[in-house]
């Protein structure tokens, strides 16, 4: 059993074997499945970063949340492009392979990329949009995201990293860094996050933004949820752009929270997004 309380398993997805979290009602009605997208911290999974959502969603909607590609259980360390095309790719790979036609997508950060990515690549695949501290517009290379991404094992730097992400210094536990220190120790963790982010680490932050062009093109509603404090993808250089370039666009920001607005914000975080989802 994960950490959110579903059971994983492993489906082949486009050649690669790939965890997949797969739960709630198999039949939405008329709305369709929740795919939700992790972020690129160190040591991530989807039952890490979505362990108090997916309970929370799954009551009433099918929700997906896969380990992305170089990630988690999904990780080979085999030697691989990784950037937004592969992760986006490996995205609708999974829809196909689960005969999944719609979804709405809850991307986090890097996975915000992703979900505005898939939109663009193929939009009747994407019904809705909610953005977490999302990346996917041109800016220049956040201090915080920068060492975030220069993570290298050890216990002490996975503190510092993860105290970037909360802005509630009680939610940085002993056990949580201890769980997601562990997580970064797997060789095919390890070696597949050394290939991801090498410096310099402007040209990723590049390869993650879509172009103004891509932006306007995408004509679903989209929810974007930041805090305020975040000091990984500050709401300023992202979401506020974001805002101006979407067509159908909205932003709540959240005072005293940082990048981890599902975690840190559960209750407000989900109090925008359940009515946004439902409609």
């Amino acid at each position: 059993m994960t950490a959110a309380g579903a059971a994983a398993g492993r489906l082949d997805v486009a050649g690669v074997s790939t965890v997949v979290i797969d739960t709630g009602p198999s039949a939405g009605g008329s709305t369709p499945p929740v795919l939700l997208l992790h972020g690129s911290g160190p040591g991530v999974t989807a039952a890490a970063n979505w362990r108090p959502v997916i309970p929370a969603l799954s009551g009433d909607r099918r929700v997906i949340a896969p380990d992305q590609l170089g990630f988690g259980g999904t990780a080979t360390g085999e030697q691989r492009t990784y950037g937004r095309a592969g992760w986006t790719g490996h995205a609708l790979a999974l829809l196909d392979t689960l005969g999944v036609r719609t979804v709405d997508v809850i991307g986090n950060s890097m996975g915000g990329a992703i979900a505005l990515s898939m939109a663009a690549a193929r939009p009747a695949s994407v019904r809705r949009i909610v953005l977490m501290g999302s990346m996917g517009v041109a800016m220049a290379l956040p201090q915080g995201l920068d060492a975030v991404w220069g993570y290298t094992p050890g216990k002490a730097r996975m503190r510092e990293v993860i105290g970037l992400f909360a802005h509630d210094r009680s939610l940085i536990t002993d056990e949580l860094i201890e769980m997601r220190y562990e997580a970064s120790l797997s060789p095919r963790v390890r070696d597949s996050w050394q290939a991801m982010f090498p410096a310099p680490r402007q040209r990723w932050v590049d390869n993650l933004a879509l172009s103004g062009a891509e932006l306007a093109a995408i004509g679903v509603p989209v929810l974007m949820v930041h805090g305020r404090d975040d000091q990984v993808v500050p709401w300023q250089v992202s979401s506020a752009q974001l805002l101006a370039l979407l067509p159908d666009a909205r932003l709540h920001v959240l005072s005293g929270c940082g990048h981890w607005t599902m975690i840190e914000k559960t209750d407000d975080f989900l109090a925008v997004v359940r009515p946004f989802l439902a409609t």
